[in-house]
């Protein structure tokens, strides 16, 4: 995710990193050669009779922009969801911390394994959605013989809630714990569990192909065909407004792209190692650890991973 401070409105018309320009600049740099080519054989073309005017255009244009618009919107909700169902992962990680420590806060190693647990989750929810693999991670939050028998599953996020089950488990047959305090900390369990669910639903349904393949031919074939309907009128003009029409077309398309995966990695995807990296600071701060994992920070070019 790009995090930048508010900038005047002049300096933002030149930033480079975090727009999608870095990603379309090619596609621009080849309408600019199609517009001063179509210029260079305006006169051959003119020969042949054939003469596009702008009106087709700025209908499609107009019915592009609408279908772009819609498509960004649904992108946005799928990005927005996303952030919303880790934000419900932190509140959740919280209160099931709180309420554990307040019935075995004297029994701090106890605690301590079940917080390390939660992090574990975290971190196997975010390294899953990105099909990346967790070993490494995670040996740092479970012993050898939890992870392994972790990692063996398709679903590393279902083999920790399972960890943590049998620990609440173990502690109402100690009789640490009631049935009826017992059956609370059950549904956090569950809300975890929601919120794992709710991120793979997202992962794993991306928006109809044929839709997407649709708008994306038709954004490209609109803008190489523009410069021919513009360069009868605006003959040297015509690479400045091609290409300006082209950037925006192209530039809702890209962004549509990424927004509708916010899981991965490109500037606009959300920041997973960083939200992992705060829920792990909070609960290590309500255990009363002094030593806090170190807080990420965007880099130079503003992106927080």
């Amino acid at each position: 995710m790009i995090v930048r401070p508010q900038q005047h409105w002049f300096i933002r018309l030149f930033v480079w990193h975090g727009s999608v320009l870095q990603k379309i600049y090619s596609r621009l740099l080849l309408n600019v050669a199609l517009s001063i080519s179509v210029i260079f054989f305006l006169p051959w073309y003119e020969t042949l009779g054939l003469k596009l005017t702008i009106a087709p255009f700025s209908i499609l244009g107009v019915a592009i922009a609408i279908f772009l618009g819609f498509r960004n919107s649904v992108c946005y909700a799928r990005f927005n969801e996303a952030r919303t169902l880790w934000g419900q992962l932190a509140i959740t990680q919280r209160s099931f911390l709180r309420e554990t420590k307040s019935l075995l806060g004297d029994n701090k190693d106890q605690i301590e394994t079940f917080m390390n647990l939660q992090v574990a989750f975290c971190h196997a929810l975010r390294l899953t959605l990105r099909k990346r693999p967790v070993e490494e991670t995670l040996k740092k939050y479970l012993s050898h013989d939890d992870l392994q028998w972790v990692v063996k599953s398709h679903a590393p996020c279902n083999r920790i809630l399972l960890l943590m089950g049998d620990w609440l488990a173990d502690k109402r047959k100690q009789g640490l714990i009631s049935d009826v305090v017992w059956s609370s900390l059950n549904h956090h369990l569950n809300d975890l569990s929601a919120v794992a669910g709710g991120c793979e639903r997202i992962a794993s349904t991306p928006l109809p192909f044929a839709y997407t393949l649709i708008l994306h031919r038709t954004v490209y074939l609109f803008c190489i065909m523009l410069p021919f309907a513009l360069v009868t009128d605006l003959h040297y003009m015509t690479p400045f407004l091609s290409v300006f029409v082209s950037y925006t077309f192209i530039s809702l398309d890209t962004l549509a792209e990424e927004l509708e995966e916010p899981f991965g990695t490109e500037d606009n995807d959300l920041p997973l190692d960083a939200i992992c990296t705060i829920i792990e600071r909070d609960l290590h701060d309500m255990d009363g650890s002094e030593e806090l994992p170190e807080k990420l920070r965007p880099n130079r070019h503003y992106r927080l991973s």
